[in-house]
């Protein structure tokens, strides 16, 4: 009886590894039906956000604040931290400051927008909007105001940097006139309906060590805070809690706060509450020399969030952006000191985003979710060394990998349709165990009046390159009879700097013409010409080769 109980455990485990292998190894095919509508292609990877705000209006800073707009058919939004932070405006990593606010001899407040403004106006210039952080703490209100300002670098103890911004106000009062002036002043510089199309939130991950007080002070300075934006402008919208880690009894303490806490300004019940944030992280590990990713971790807590917002009746409905959603959780940490970083200079950065970007459509579908955004905490770092690993979209001014995929978003508008393929994950399997078995070769795909996109990615968490795969696409539907195909690319020969700078021999003073090559090299590239294509049904089938970690993008367009 063991011997065949035993025997029947080998059978099994052997159909499971033929099963696998043959699925790994079929030809994969993605179908494509534009005539079956999911939901709206609602541009949730239209927001990016940063640490240190005063990259913004330095020169690399404006040169991608400026492509970020262009290629998005609506206005892009932008989070950063340290907007009330004391200081000179010096930049350094993991840091910035304003000095928005001091005080006089007497204690009376004082205030400067010019730095802020300069942050701000960089912004609207370029049609953009900002989701404008309420925080840190100024160093004539902080509780604890010393040590203020950390010197951190790439490789040192991480919890270094909460130092006297991190602290609660000694008058909450004061912080709340602060909010009201600045929200009074935002007001008269860009007007009533600019400011009204905002969103605001409190601090940065109050659920650790960002914020040094208790969450009832928390709770506390942000009624304070709701109430001095709501004097100066009762149409703003603000929310929270931005918390991080898995911070979903700490979302669920504050939004009951909102809704049934007595209010520390009015004493009533309840405080404002427009829009829900939380974060959501990956974490890669490094396996054997090999990067290897976990888009599981990074879902399931997008997942966990969904789902206690979906619980709640009365915020169900609410707008819901994931303040920062990325592979893992330190911008600044770069692959020299953090070999688990090494991912995002290439394609995998690219392809780990298109796939994960996907789910965050199906997880806002299963859940009713009002998914509005993604912020993707990925900027740039200004006179950093070349391609040095930072989480970032471009480096020195040389557009990277991973931006091109943000810029086939762009070209998706409308509705979301049906995508099927027999080597594409569903979102059970990925939220059980990721992707570490075959490889995931999936679609996403966008219908709208006059053009369609179809986004393909062949991707693995573990970062090795592999051979380009062929593909068979089939796209149904199509309203017009006569249209036409461009094929979008993002691999080792396309859409791909990192490659080029590599082959310079990774040059770190590029002389003039090698960086106008590597700028050239950064921008989307296609794959061929645009052909013209006439078909019979309405119907189009096409086959394609896609590397392990590339992107295509199939644009079609027709009258």
């Amino acid at each position: 009886m063991i011997r065949l109980k035993f025997s029947l455990v080998l059978s099994i485990a052997a159909v499971l590894s033929i099963n696998t292998y043959a699925q790994q190894n079929a030809k994969a095919t993605i179908k494509v039906d534009l005539a079956k509508e999911k939901g709206d292609m609602t541009p949730i990877w239209a927001w990016f956000g940063y640490d240190e705000p005063n990259y913004t209006y330095m020169k690399d800073g404006k040169k991608l604040l400026t492509e970020l707009s262009e290629m998005s058919p609506v206005p892009v939004f932008v989070r950063t931290h340290s907007l009330l932070s004391s200081g000179d405006g010096t930049p350094a990593l993991k840091w910035g400051s304003t000095n928005a606010y001091t005080e006089d001899a007497n204690g009376n407040p004082v205030y400067n927008w010019k730095i802020v403004d300069s942050i701000f106006d960089t912004y609207i210039q370029r049609k953009m909007k900002p989701l404008v952080q309420i925080g840190f703490m100024p160093e004539a209100l902080s509780t604890k105001p010393q040590p203020y300002k950390h010197n951190w670098k790439p490789g040192d103890p991480y919890n270094t940097i909460y130092t006297g911004w991190a602290y609660p106000p000694k008058d909450y009062v004061k912080f709340g006139n602060l909010v009201y002036e600045w929200a009074k002043h935002s007001i008269e510089r860009y007007g009533k309906a600019e400011v009204e199309s905002w969103y605001w939130e409190l601090w940065n991950e109050a659920n650790q060590a960002y914020w040094k007080g208790t969450q009832e002070e928390f709770f506390k300075l942000y009624d304070y805070s709701a109430d001095g934006l709501r004097r100066a402008l009762p149409t703003a919208k603000i929310g929270g809690a931005n918390g991080t880690g898995g911070g979903m009894k700490f979302l669920g303490a504050f939004i009951k706060h909102c809704l049934t806490g007595t209010n520390y300004v009015t004493g009533k019940v309840g405080s404002p509450l427009d829009v829900i944030l939380f974060h959501a992280k990956g974490s890669p590990q490094l396996v054997n020399g090999i990067v290897r990713m976990d888009v599981r971790r990074q879902l399931k807590n997008i997942e966990d969030h969904l789902k206690l917002v979906a619980s709640i009746p009365e915020v169900k409905n609410l707008p819901v952006i994931i303040g920062e959603s990325d592979p893992e959780g330190c911008a600044a940490c770069g692959m020299a000191t953090d070999p688990k970083n090494a991912y995002r200079n290439g394609t995998m950065f690219s392809s780990y985003t298109a796939a994960s970007f996907a789910r965050k459509y199906d997880l806002a579908d299963k859940y009713g979710s009002n998914l509005i955004g993604a912020v993707s905490w990925s900027f740039e770092f200004e006179d950093q060394p070349w391609f040095y690993g930072f989480r970032d979209l471009a480096t020195n001014g040389v557009d990277k990998p991973v931006l091109n995929v943000f810029r086939m978003f762009g070209k998706m508008t409308g509705k979301r349709v049906e995508v099927t393929g027999n080597r594409m994950y569903d979102l059970k399997s990925v939220l059980d165990s990721s992707i570490r078995k075959h490889t995931d070769i999936g679609g996403l795909a966008s219908n709208d009046k006059n053009t369609a996109a179809v986004m393909i990615w062949n991707y693995h968490d573990d970062d090795k390159q592999g051979a380009a795969e062929p593909i068979e696409v089939t796209i149904a539907n199509i309203p017009s009879k006569k249209f036409t195909l461009t094929h979008y690319r993002i691999d080792d020969k396309h859409s791909n700097s990192y490659e080029l700078w590599k082959k310079m021999g990774s040059p770190q003073n590029p002389n003039k013409a090698e960086i106008t090559a590597l700028e050239e090299a950064g921008q989307l590239k296609t794959l061929g010409k645009t052909q013209k294509v006439k078909t019979k049904t309405g119907n189009y089938q096409l086959s394609i080769a896609l590397p392990r970690q590339g992107v295509s993008l199939l644009k079609i367009d027709w009258k």
